[in-house]
């Protein structure tokens, strides 16, 4: 099991989850004051990717004279990262109604970093949804990360590293964050006093293993009823036929507007029409329980109900994967993926959503006569 960060790593006290080897390499560059000038954190939404961001922002900016104690959490260098206002700490994230990082904001970042830090021994940038940089953005710091500046480390944290520019991922070292195995996630939380065990398994479960997801959940109880509303409709709909498939749309979008809303702190509108921004991400939210619920599909067709993540559906999904065929559904699963990438660009949330709805492996004849 991976260990409470602060003992896997001694000397400086981290905040990252789990996620051991990257944690240990992102110690060693606080420890030696060598850190990559371009870092490249690649996982899952909510698996931890800017957490493990700053805490090497922390660890590069702490003015803790032995560089085995950094971060050390107390100095005035790390509460001003904590507070996201140290002077030689540089956030870029998406803005705009397309939710894009733009030209604009990367010349502006180049010529920051271009300059000696202010106050610390390094600049750190950290790009946030680094797979939103537009093609323009990506080629303007193009320059900075062929030609870095003295002390200075871009990180970039990607959802995904297919959007960016082979160029751009050339340059770049690489780590890649995994979501935590549930039962592994859920010991962490209540070790480290964040839950109790059946809560810290709960949010363990509606995070599908990503710390970070698991951390904002733990304040938004009502995010965590969403997503498992979700869930139990994409179940329910194996057997529906395309009527009922289509007419669930609404309400799925309603439930994933829900959760975001409530990872904000805030009470989803039923009154209003969703902007272009909100039915994507309502969107990628519906995807991402879809692939949590094939996954389990695909395990308890295998018969493994010890590997499946949410036990409260243990006899559903077994019922239901007991009459699908394993090639359609591994198929299905890969279409997620595909279609993931394209709603990030180009692709209608609506139509893209009917499309899954309808292609959603449905049970054999022979699987619903034994049924």
């Amino acid at each position: 099991m991976d260990g409470a960060v602060a003992a896997s790593v001694p000397g400086g006290t981290f905040l990252t989850l789990g996620h051991a080897a990257a944690l240990a390499a992102v110690a060693r560059a606080v420890q030696r004051q060598r850190p990559p000038h371009a870092l490249l954190l690649v996982g899952p939404r909510g698996v931890g990717k800017t957490t493990l961001a700053f805490d090497l922002a922390a660890g590069l900016l702490c003015l803790r004279d032995e560089p085995a104690s950094r971060p050390c959490r107390d100095c005035a260098a790390c509460r001003k990262v904590e507070a996201d206002n140290h002077a030689d700490l540089h956030l870029i994230a998406p803005e705009g109604a397309g939710e894009q990082i733009r030209i604009g904001q990367i010349q502006r970042l180049v010529t920051d970093l271009a300059l000696t830090a202010m106050e610390g021994r390094f600049r750190v940038a950290v790009i946030t949804a680094a797979q939103r940089l537009n093609l323009d953005a990506q080629n303007a710091l193009l320059k900075t990360l062929e030609e870095p500046g003295p002390a200075t480390c871009l990180v970039l944290c990607a959802d995904d590293a297919a959007p960016l520019l082979p160029t751009v991922l050339s340059r770049s070292a690489r780590l890649r964050l995994a979501p935590l195995p549930i039962e592994a996630l859920a010991r962490q939380l209540a070790a480290d006093g964040l839950a109790q065990p059946a809560q810290a398994r709960a949010l363990a479960l509606a995070s599908a293993g990503r710390p970070g997801l698991a951390r904002r959940l733990l304040d938004a109880p009502e995010a965590v009823l969403a997503r498992s509303r979700i869930g139990r409709t994409l179940l329910d709909l194996v057997d529906a036929d395309n009527r009922r498939r289509l007419a669930a749309a609404a309400d799925l979008i309603t439930d994933a507007a829900a959760f975001e809303a409530a990872l904000r702190g805030e009470v989803a509108s039923t009154s209003r029409r969703l902007q272009p921004v909100e039915r994507r991400r309502a969107l990628q939210v519906i995807i991402e329980v879809w692939r949590d619920v094939g996954r389990d599909l695909a395990v308890a067709a295998r018969g493994d109900g010890r590997a499946i993540r949410d036990l409260d559906q243990l006899e559903e999904l077994a019922r239901a994967a007991g009459r699908i065929e394993a090639p359609s559904l591994h198929r299905f699963l890969d279409r997620l993926d595909r279609l993931s990438l394209a709603v990030e660009g180009y692709a209608s949330p609506e139509l893209t959503l009917d499309a899954l709805l309808l292609s959603w492996p449905r049970p054999t004849r022979a699987g619903r006569s034994a049924a």
